[in-house]
């Protein structure tokens, strides 16, 4: 009978079961964000010219375009530094204009009657409000939705402390990032310290102690090292951008610091960071990349690793509510979006880095020595083919301009600057320690002292270990400096390298103007060659004329050549600054598209890729004898290296006709002198 009722009782519920609506699937919620996308580059805003300038985007100019956020409406908010000192908005039409802001200063009130020193990160609250770290004035600031200026920590000085918002300092934060329930934590970057604001007022310390370092553990116990950038994830992390440990550091919110990613294959000197919903983590670093963080500790490359493009400084990233990825390219005046491209589809063309024509720095001609306004010994130019300590001729190109001095000579700026970049002084005590000074780098000095360690004034804070060993020099970003300041002495290597550009884009500094520097000697041709397929020379035949086969793929065409400036050493070899070649016919007559020199090497800029130096320079370049004075420059025309482009190539002889032609060499230097020499060599294409 039991049995009977509990079937009964079964049956029952299955039918209630069966006759009950159903239950409704719970909303979608976003979707999971994508790994290993291939980035669609597009421009929001920004010409590539440095200057202030709101309106449609593409014709919009910023000074340097920094920390970015973005609003519930798609807006697009930048800290633009530089002389603009404004935060900025980007609607999403490209449509650019200015929030708060009127030139360099540190005043509250009105929006536009405001002002800002260098400012860095931005971040808004939950009610619109835009949080700043003012870097500049060492303190974090507040526009309210009202469009009101305020201070909301830090008393303009440099320093540490905490306390009372009012009485609190900083010394240059660059980062910051708010919470759900209005706390501002702050990336104190030169205090190696991460700080926070309660809603009361009050300044705290959460992690970093005394000095720079890298350990993990609780709070203030933990060490950092030049914190640029926060970022909060869906947890409640903090995420840090610890630029010179090369990690992404997380302060939970019971106080543990830990480490998330320090992977130096793919990481150099992280700048900004963006979270997703689902705690995928975007990271943009010194070397011009984007990288992904999964949740799971897997790094991936989104740009900047070839075939990608690299930019320049991507000192900014920030993310849209629907996970769309806005960078801003400081060192370029651009703002970009990223987006997936659609499975099959092309990317357009990619229109990133300084405009091309941008104008240079305002230098009056002053060289980096003294006198400035008087010539000096010019030692190496842009292009040139250099070797590393490992026996490789041809390990990289030189990215300026050497001007020879001697060893413990002041260094002096050309133009007015403002440091831009939080690392702007590099490998101190060591051969390639340099400087950053806007647009310009200078290196092979003693950054910031003379000759005696001495620092030249409290512009240039040293860092020092506990025996007083010099470890760093650390210049705050957005401090500046006249033309004819002193920047640091010459080190061992007697001489300066000059850099012009933005990293990964510079430009030939001739190009500025130099007072008394002069160039009329032409370049000198040496050689002109034919290379087989295994890059070996083809020696001449019967009557001096080199035999070259029509089939296969075509041959390389290489011309040696080294040029000089007036009152150089006679000794000193400079590279060239444009090789070409024309192929003649046997009366000596260019055939029809070689009516013209074909310049494919051109060291207007520098191109970007590492593999620009093989596809530039034979593979006998260099100083291929160890304790040669000599290097040779020998130019591989049949490739590309011009514009920023690299491109390999062949001179194709199947195309032509058996029978008799000349090779001939077109070299010019800077200034338009036509190289003379043994500029032709005769050929025979076979049957």
């Amino acid at each position: 009978m039991v049995a009977v009722v509990a079937a009964g009782v079964a049956a029952a519920l299955a039918w209630t079961f069966l006759r009950a609506p159903p239950v409704p699937a719970p909303p979608p919620g976003p979707a999971a964000t994508a790994l290993g996308w291939t980035p669609e580059i597009t421009l929001l805003a920004g010409d590539g010219v440095g200057g202030l300038r709101d309106g449609a985007g593409a014709q919009a100019r910023f000074g340097d375009p920094y920390g970015l956020a973005v609003d519930a409406h798609g807006v697009v908010y930048v800290a633009d530094a530089g002389d603009n000192n404004r935060i900025r908005r980007v609607y999403p039409d490209g449509r650019v204009d200015t929030l708060a802001g009127t030139g360099e200063g540190w005043r509250d009130g009105p929006a536009l009657q405001a002002q800002f020193n260098t400012p860095s990160s931005i971040a808004l609250d939950a009610s619109g409000n835009v949080f700043v770290a003012d870097t500049g004035n060492h303190v974090i600031r507040r526009i309210g939705t009202d469009g009101t200026v305020s201070t909301v920590a830090g008393d303009g000085s440099a320093g540490y402390r905490d306390g009372p918002a009012a009485q609190a300092r900083f010394d240059g934060p660059m980062g910051v990032a708010v919470d759900a329930g209005g706390r501002v934590f702050v990336a104190d970057t030169w205090n190696d310290r991460i700080r926070v604001i309660e809603p009361d007022g009050q300044v705290r310390t959460l992690a970093g102690g005394d000095a720079p370092g890298n350990v993990d553990g609780a709070g203030v116990g933990a060490r950092l090292d030049t914190p640029v950038a926060l970022a909060l994830d869906a947890r409640g992390n903090l995420l840090i951008a610890d630029m010179l440990n090369n990690a992404v550091r997380r302060l939970s919110p019971n106080g543990e610091v830990d480490t998330l990613v320090a992977d130096g294959s793919l990481l150099n000197g992280p700048l900004a960071l963006a979270v997703t919903h689902d705690n995928v983590v975007y990271i943009s670093d010194f070397d011009g990349k984007v990288v992904q963080l999964s949740a799971l500790g897997h790094v991936v490359a989104l740009s900047g690793v070839a075939p990608q493009p690299r930019f320049s400084r991507p000192a900014g990233l920030a993310l849209d509510a629907a996970g769309g990825l806005y960078l801003s390219d400081a060192a370029s005046y651009r703002v970009h979006r990223l987006r997936a491209l659609a499975a099959g589809a092309t990317p357009a063309p990619v229109l990133i880095g300084p405009a091309a024509d941008a104008p240079l720095p305002e230098t009056g001609g002053r060289w980096p020595l003294a006198p400035q306004l008087g010539w000096h010994e010019v030692v190496g130019t842009l292009g040139e083919v250099r070797g590393n300590f490992s026996g490789e001729s041809r390990h990289h190109l030189h990215d300026g301009f050497d001007i020879r001095g001697d060893v413990g000579q002041t260094v002096l700026a050309i133009a007015d600057g403002k440091v831009s970049s939080p690392f702007s002084s590099w490998a101190v005590g060591g051969q390639g320690e340099g400087f950053s000074l806007d647009r310009l780098r200078y290196i092979h000095m003693k950054v910031g002292r003379d000759a005696r360690d001495r620092a030249f004034d409290a512009r240039w804070p040293q860092l020092r270990d506990l025996d007083g060993k010099l470890e760093r020099v650390r210049v705050r970003r957005g401090t500046r400096f006249k033309a004819g300041d002193p920047l640091g002495s010459i080190n061992r290597m007697a001489h300066v390298h000059l850099s012009v550009g933005a990293s990964g884009f510079q430009r030939n500094a001739v190009a500025l103007g130099f007072v008394d520097y002069a160039d009329r000697i032409p370049p000198r041709i040496t050689e002109v060659a034919v290379l087989d397929d295994l890059d070996q020379p083809i020696k001449a035949g019967a009557g001096g004329r080199v035999p070259v086969p029509r089939q296969g793929p075509g041959v390389q065409i290489v011309v040696e050549a080294w040029d000089q400036v007036d009152q150089n050493l006679p000794r000193r070899r400079l590279g060239a600054y444009q090789v070409g070649y024309q192929i003649l016919d046997a009366a000596g007559a260019p055939l029809p598209g070689y009516e013209q020199p074909r310049f494919n090497i051109v060291f207007n800029r520098m191109p970007r890729e590492n593999s620009a130096t093989v596809v530039a320079y034979a593979p006998d370049s260099g100083i291929t004898v160890h304790g040669s004075a000599v290097t040779r420059f020998r130019y591989l025309v049949s490739n590309t290296v011009r514009d920023g482009l690299v491109e390999t190539g062949r001179w194709q002889p199947g195309a032509l006709p058996a029978g008799d032609y000349t090779i001939r060499a077109s070299v010019r230097d800077y200034s338009g002198n036509e190289g003379t020499g043994a500029r032709e060599l005769k050929v025979t294409l076979l049957p």
